[in-house]
């Protein structure tokens, strides 16, 4: 069974931010993990990173979401 966008969302971030994203309400969960496939998608740096390692793509993704959330 596929994850979900939210569970694949959560499981890029580090321990830390998935432990403070999971607390967040849902609908925030979903509004982060939804500008977080934007980032995977339209960035064509993250293309170049993606062909040599899916998870650190994802992971990169993550982080530049929540800092401009948090930013």
């Amino acid at each position: 069974m596929p994850m979900d966008s939210v569970a694949r969302f959560l499981a890029a971030l580090t321990p830390e931010d998935r432990q403070t994203v999971d607390a967040e309400p849902r609908d925030e969960q979903e509004r982060l993990a939804a500008a977080w496939e934007n980032e995977l998608e339209e960035d064509a740096e993250l293309d170049t990173l993606d062909e040599l390692s899916p998870p650190a793509a994802e992971a990169e993704a993550a982080r530049r979401v929540l800092d401009r959330r948090d930013g």
